[in-house]
């Protein structure tokens, strides 16, 4: 005879893969066409000059040259791509 009552299966027990996001490329870095600059959720950074966004956010490279961030408004920034 059992001492100890069945349990159930747990509800929890599950977890999702990590995405990898985050900034890849800082400001000043060289990057060749193709580099991956940011990895994000929404558009937290908007892209500039000289780069592309993906369908899931992903701010690239479509050009060589430097990184550069900056604000176009007080709350909105922008990635660019300036061609050295």
């Amino acid at each position: 005879m059992a001492h100890k009552k069945a349990a159930g299966s747990t509800a929890n027990g599950r977890d999702s893969n990590p995405k990898m996001r985050g900034t890849k490329k800082y400001a000043g870095e060289v990057v060749i066409s193709g580099n991956i600059i940011i990895r994000q959720k929404g558009t937290k950074i908007f892209p500039g000059t000289g780069v592309g966004m993906g369908r899931d956010f992903t701010i690239y490279a479509i050009v060589p040259g430097v990184v550069k961030y900056a604000y176009y408004t007080k709350h909105k920034k922008t990635v660019s791509v300036v061609q050295a």
